[in-house]
């Protein structure tokens, strides 16, 4: 007589990586109801398990955490996140650089999003208008019951969403005007509500090249920005006392008030405050900043006693624009100007302006203006244009054949071609050596993939498998700086540590969050660009980097959210993350099915559609102790060469 079944799954022979930074060791996993119930050594007979996986040569590892994403939008109409998930990513963190979508309306929220983050104005603000139903942190952490989720999420206070709703978008935005002693004392009341409800803490934003989108207000600076240090304050000393942390972005071109985030968390004669900023890359711009900024981290979490981590992305910070829509442009005015003409019809008129050239060609080779993006066009390579002759080409060397200034002809290119004009370059961790001096740096934490935003300009969603292969590959060619097990701990139980999360480890008695990686397949295909539409924003075309056979499954709170690469019937139909409260522990979710989103109504009308209830009432905080598309894949084309054709998956291959 055989055996009952007494597992939901199990994964036999795999190499097995807790998420502790533990030496690897053949074992096998077994889940049932949601939860790690069995690690051993012998592989599970058929007859233990309802499914069993054979992993022999697989590695098998907690799912990832990502904890910089912009999905606060994007979960709402497609809360199966697949773009993240299939790459292993079971854990995902909303609400940073100040932007969230907890308190201020719909159309404020579209305004402070879209431009900033590189997404679909019209679209963003339909989705917003339809679901947005909550008023305050306890009914948007609930709400999330009512949302068939695919990873877990967490989220901070986005201060500029705190502020805007607080003293209305215009006053929050006008740099005469202050926050009164009752408008403070209402954001610090509410951001104790926030870390009541389990949010992490505060989100803050310095960098005034982040401006608003929308025709209100348009190009003026996030309202983060505009707040006095003193204001900034009052919200650390509630979060410092609470023992929640504050994520910022310091103003990214001086650096200067980084200090001021350094400071602030420092712990002599106080307790520390957990501090994450924005970012530690070894820039083109300044090959210094980054190691400056690992001595500075290094004195105050020694002598100062401070809590305080950069985050640093684990990849070549390679960038994307069409014609001159490019984050980095926000940094100097005549870049701002451009972007700050919404129709396409008279930023190409503008480009073509005399006085406007002037400008910017004093703007661009000026090295008294504080910069990020290096201005090279000697490294900026065009890789799609309606002019075939100068595809796969420099600016520099275009302008050197056409016997022509090398500004002008970027500007007369962007003129005339606009957004059709697709061009690239790499603006940091180009250096494999100090790229790997900062991911063993101990003030990291690995993160920075924006996912969610910058749809046409950044693609990172698949870091953590890169860094895996880095990390591999580093050893075997005789120049080790971190083994695999640290690599899998950098991308799974640090980050959930630091971050107060019930995640990342891999463990009996934990819910099952975990991800099987084919180490076969970390390959140069990870690199590989291609496009792909976002699933209920219009199909806005989104660029992403795909191997799907890197990853053969995920499984999110004990339910199969990706298989063989690709995501099951089941991701974004039936719950399978949770919400994680700071400190608390959770978990998995019930397996009834919730009706799927109509994504065709997200860009309708607003009013048109009613949104889900929000589900059950939210636990209290306690300190801390996502694609069928249909679309065909063509060749990817590189500034040095062809790559090979993309071999699966529904993405569409593009211009690196």
């Amino acid at each position: 007589m055989s055996r009952p079944q007494t597992l939901d799954l199990a994964i036999n022979d795999a190499t097995f990586f807790d998420g502790r930074g533990a030496a690897p060791a053949r074992r096998s996993v077994g889940v049932r109801a949601g939860v790690v119930v069995d690690i051993r050594e012998a592989p599970f007979a058929a007859s233990e398990a309802r499914e069993v996986v054979d992993a022999r040569g697989k590695w098998v590892m907690p799912g990832f955490v990502d904890c910089h994403t912009h999905y606060d939008a994007e979960v709402e109409i497609a809360p199966s996140l697949s773009e993240s998930v299939r790459h292993g990513v079971t854990t995902v963190l909303l609400g940073g650089c100040s932007l969230g979508t907890v308190f201020s309306s719909p159309a404020d929220l579209a305004d402070m999003f879209t431009r900033v983050e590189g997404l679909p104005p019209a679209e963003v603000l339909a989705v917003l208008e339809q679901k947005k139903v909550w008023t305050g942190p306890a009914d948007y952490r609930a709400h999330f019951d009512a949302l068939a989720l695919g990873p877990n999420v967490a989220a901070f206070v986005g201060h500029s969403d705190l502020r805007a709703h607080v003293m209305g978008l215009e006053r929050a935005t006008d740099p005469r005007a202050r926050a009164t002693s009752a408008e403070l004392d209402r954001m610090t009341a509410l951001l104790g509500e926030a870390l009541d409800a389990g949010m992490l803490g505060a989100s803050v934003n310095a960098n005034t090249w982040d401006k608003l989108g929308g025709d209100r207000f348009r190009s003026r600076p996030l309202p983060s920005t505009f707040a006095p240090w003193s204001e900034v304050r009052r919200l650390t000393a509630l979060l410092r006392a609470r023992g929640a942390i504050l994520q910022g972005i310091p103003n990214i071109s001086t650096k200067v008030n980084a200090l001021r985030f350094l400071w602030e968390s420092a712990g002599v004669g106080r307790a520390p405050l957990k501090t994450n900023i924005v970012s530690m890359v070894d820039v083109r711009s300044n090959r210094s900043i980054a190691r400056l900024l690992g001595y500075l981290s290094r004195v105050v979490n020694g002598a100062l006693r401070g809590d305080f981590r950069w985050q640093a992305l684990p990849v070549p910070f390679d960038i994307h624009a069409d014609g001159v829509d490019v984050p980095v442009f926000e940094e100097f005015g005549a870049g701002t100007a451009a972007l700050h003409l919404a129709d396409l019809a008279e930023r190409r008129e503008l480009l073509r302006d005399h006085d406007y050239r002037r400008w910017f060609r004093r703007q661009w080779t000026s090295w008294i203006l504080p910069r990020v993006f290096h201005r090279d066009f000697n490294a900026s390579f065009i890789v799609g244009c309606p002019d075939e002759s100068v595809v796969g080409r420099s600016f520099a060397d275009v302008a050197r054949e056409r016997g022509a200034d090398v500004i002008d002809t970027f500007l007369d290119l962007a003129a005339e071609h606009g957004d059709a004009l697709r061009w690239s370059t790499v603006i940091g961790n180009d250096r494999p050596s100090e790229l790997r001096r900062i991911l063993a740096h101990p003030d990291v934490l690995v993160g920075f993939s924006d996912a969610g935003a910058h749809l046409r300009n950044m693609a990172f969603y698949n870091m953590q498998l890169r860094m895996l292969r880095m990390a591999r590959d580093a050893a075997r060619d005789g120049v080790p700086f971190m083994s695999v097990e640290r690599a899998v701990e950098r991308c799974t139980s640090e980050l959930a540590a630091w971050f107060g999360l019930d995640a990342g480890v891999l463990e009996v008695g934990r819910r099952a969050d975990l991800v099987i990686v084919d180490p076969e397949a970390l390959d140069d295909r990870l690199d590989e660009l291609h496009e792909a539409p976002v699933e209920g924003l219009g199909g806005a075309p989104r660029m992403v980097r795909r191997n799907e056979r890197a990853v053969p499954l995920v499984v999110v709170g004990g339910a199969v959210a990706i298989r063989d690469g690709a995501p099951t019937p089941e991701l974004g139909r039936t719950p399978m993350g949770s919400f994680l409260g700071y400190g608390e522990r959770v978990g998995p979710r019930s397996r009834a099915t919730i009706a799927p989103i109509d994504t065709t109504s997200a860009i309708a009308p607003a009013g048109t559609s009613a949104a889900p209830t929000p589900g059950s009432a939210p636990r209290a905080n306690t300190p801390p102790s996502k694609n069928p598309d249909g679309t065909s894949t063509t060749a990817a084309t590189s500034p040095a060469e062809v790559q090979r054709r993309a071999t699966a998956g529904t993405a569409r291959a593009v211009s690196p």
